[in-house]
């Protein structure tokens, strides 16, 4: 590699696995409180791993089956790369075993913490930051460590053919793509799986257990308790930790891709643009991790506090990537150093707008979800509607920020001149890698938040007292604004990266069109074009990409109809596996009455049982959804059908996101303020109509939400993988 900055990649993956696996060590050091904290530890990790390796199981049977089937379309029919069938394992296996790694720290971090809880609230912190910063890290390092040995494998085996280095490193960059379809399959599992186990059982909990028991969050007593911890590891850790992984790495793939057809013309500057978001990447882990090192807080900090603590952590290593990616760009040598600059500004505001934004509206200290905890007073139906309404609202400042985001880097990169389609489109993944560049401490932020949670139900149920029970609430309290924010991020990337990865469709198009003795394009009225130096533009040309064509636009409606069905699906799963929940509990209660009056203990490992079986029974169909509507629609409709379907599901998917998540939110919050004392406190009529919002909400939020993130990434990956598929035996 004769670009020297790329070796900072490979370095700073190592750094983020050494410093991970430090965090796991400072953190198994660390007195693990009482047996029975411990007992009620080993139960949460228990049933993790249980689920963790059923769904690994069920997971591994639909990636032998797909990958023999890329084998045969590989090297029997000649219309897959043959680096298909190995890279989409490789980007599976390494998907699972960084939310392996995670779960694993997560499970027994939480204990640790309550038991730090006991006499200090900044060592309860520090051990649940770090531990989800174990989560972050691996993630970041396994990520880039998978791109930057994929790189430099295919740069040695690819060879350059008669078609010349710049068309070498197209097709470099476009088969190193082809990792991204094994991360974002596993991430799809992850994120639908875990959705559906952590809501059945958290409804469950809270129907039978609040609602028509009266007892307390997190009571022993509760049999469906200890698979609400479990669900809280398996949803926020192992399936954000995915989403999040195929995000990052889809991304700087993305850009790469993007890069190498943007700068065709010169070879030097072609690399240069390939390895910039390799670098970018590679710096914002090394700052990840020293940003790690500022979350700190004093005893007694209130929520503020703990806020301002964290977000000197995460706001450090953004306002320093802004400075050291200029100067890096400047030794790159990179073409438009500033307008590429500015489009990794444009990603990264992006990210703080949105994370602001999804703070405003779900939080309690602002006026929307304090607005819905008024409505409750009302009973439950005010309250949906208010919930329902805030969520509608809050796509708004997303939706605008995404938008204003694209089209600054697009402008920036492009030196302000629109014709230059292909540079600008590089600036739109340049901002996606931006915004993604400091995941380390971001992901970091967001597994904090299961680990806290978990603490104060452990705290809870081994009888701590109640100064115990105020830190662990204080750091739960301060969970639960991370895991608002970083769902928001979450979507906000996947639309960046959604956008980057539809225009690398374009070049991966190119590749199989060069494949299959297509060389030249014929635009209409006797014009023709090179394929090999075809423009966008001329793309859009020859498959008539436009608003009136009919092909296009039954490919958008039919993308945004599988959005809504994809949700539909997810949340009735919820019900279906929640139910089951709520029959095992009403039953262990009728049939053994001493494990309300405390006399017996409830039978644990049956809901864990229950949650996983529905989990995984539910989550294979709208998996598969998102591999199987790109596949028929390129046959039916062909590359154009394809563009228009992509485009369907990336703004319905990212707009529905937004509402459903926002609004799970906030009910979510609105019954922690009434909770707080306010409207009544709990028990109170208030306090009902807020649990029944909230039982509503955690699908929207927890499952459909999350889920719609990794859909519009998924079907682009789809997309690029069966290019070939399309081009060769589509019917349009």
């Amino acid at each position: 590699m004769n670009e020297i900055v790329f070796w900072i990649a490979p370095i700073a993956a190592i750094a983020a696995l050494v410093y991970a696996w430090g965090f796991y060590k400072e953190m198994i050091r660390q007195d693990q409180g009482t047996a029975l904290m411990q007992e009620i530890g080993g139960h949460v990790s228990r049933g993790a791993m249980a689920y963790l390796w059923q769904q690994y199981k069920i997971m591994s049977l639909v990636f032998v089956v797909l990958a023999a089937v890329f084998a045969v379309l590989a090297y029997q029919f000649h219309v897959q790369s043959t680096w298909l069938p190995v890279t989409f394992l490789c980007g599976g296996f390494f998907s699972a075993l960084a939310g392996y790694f995670g779960m694993q720290t997560a499970t027994q971090a939480s204990t640790r913490t309550a038991a730090a809880a006991r006499t200090s609230l900044p060592d309860a912190l520090r051990i649940a930051f770090r531990s989800g910063a174990v989560m972050g890290l691996v993630v970041v390092g396994l990520g880039l460590g998978n791109i930057v040995f994929w790189f430099i494998l295919a740069s040695l085996l690819i060879p350059a053919g008669d078609t010349g280095e710049t068309h070498r490193m197209v097709l470099i960059t476009t088969t190193t793509l082809t990792f991204g379809m094994g991360a974002s399959l596993q991430a799809m599992f992850a994120r639908v799986g875990g959705g559906i186990f952590t809501k059945a059982a958290d409804v469950g909990a809270d129907l039978v257990g609040k609602v028509e028991s009266g007892i307390p969050e997190d009571d022993p007593r509760n049999p469906a308790v200890i698979a609400d911890n479990v669900g809280d590891n398996v949803g926020d850790v192992a399936g954000m930790g995915a989403d999040l992984f195929e995000s990052y790495v889809g991304s700087i793939l993305a850009a790469s891709a993007l890069g190498a057809a943007a700068y065709m013309s010169d070879p030097s500057l072609q690399m240069k643009a390939v390895v910039a978001p390799i670098m970018i990447a590679g710096l914002g882990i090394l700052l990840s991790i020293l940003g790690v090192y500022l979350v700190k807080t004093e005893e007694g900090a209130n929520q503020k506090q703990l806020l301002d603590a964290l977000g000197r952590g995460i706001n450090s290593s953004a306002a320093m990537i802004v400075v050291v990616s200029l100067a890096f760009l400047f030794l790159l040598g990179m073409p438009n150093v500033w307008g590429i600059w500015g489009a990794v500004i444009a990603g990264l505001v992006s990210g703080v707008i949105i994370g602001r934004s999804t703070e405003y509206y779900t939080s309690p200290s602002y006026s929307p979800t304090r607005q819905i905890a008024n409505q409750a007073e009302g009973g439950a139906a005010t309250l949906v509607i208010a919930g329902i309404g805030v969520g509608m609202l809050s796509t708004a400042i997303p939706v605008l920020t995404v938008g204003v985001g694209t089209l600054l880097a697009f402008l920036f990169a492009s030196g302000f001149d629109a014709s230059q389609m292909n540079q600008g489109l590089y600036g739109v993944g340049i901002a996606a890698v931006g915004m993604l560049s400091t995941l380390g401490i971001t992901l970091a932020s967001d597994a904090y938040g299961p680990i806290a949670d978990n603490a104060g139900g452990n705290a809870e149920m081994s009888g701590l007292g109640p100064e115990v029970r105020a830190r662990t609430d204080a750091l739960d309290s301060l969970g639960n604004t991370t895991a608002a924010t970083g769902k928001g991020f979450a979507i906000g990337s996947a639309a960046l990266t959604a956008l980057a990865l539809l225009a690398s469709y374009v070049e991966v198009v190119r590749m199989e069109l060069i494949k299959v003795g297509t060389t030249v394009l014929t635009l209409g009225h006797g014009t023709t074009v090179p394929t090999d130096s075809a423009t966008l533009t001329d793309f859009m040309t020859y498959y008539s990409v436009n608003l009136l064509n009919p092909t296009v636009l039954v490919g958008v409606m039919i993308g945004a109809m599988v959005a809504f069905a994809f949700s539909g699906m997810t949340v009735q799963a919820v019900g279906r596996a929640a139910l089951l929940m709520v029959e095992e509990v009403r039953r262990q209660f009728r049939e053994d009455p001493g494990i309300l009056k405390g006399t017996s203990q409830p039978d644990y490992e049956r809901c864990v049982a229950i949650s996983t079986l529905g989990a995984q029974r539910e989550m294979v169909v709208p998996a598969l959804i998102a591999v199987i509507a790109p596949v028929l629609t390129g046959l039916l409709l062909g590359v154009a059908g394809v563009i228009g379907l992509l485009v369907g599901g990336l703004s319905s998917g990212f707009v529905l996101a937004v509402f459903l998540a926002n609004s799970g939110g906030a009910w979510d919050n609105a019954k922690k303020h009434i909770e707080a004392g306010h409207h009544g406190g709990k028990n109170s009529r208030a306090h009902r109509a807020a649990v029944i919002g909230d039982t509503i909400g955690d699908p929207f939020k927890d499952t459909s939400g999350p889920s719609l993130n990794i859909l519009i990434k998924l079907m682009s990956i789809v997309a690029i993988i069966m290019a070939g598929v399309t081009v060769t035996y589509s019917l349009l």
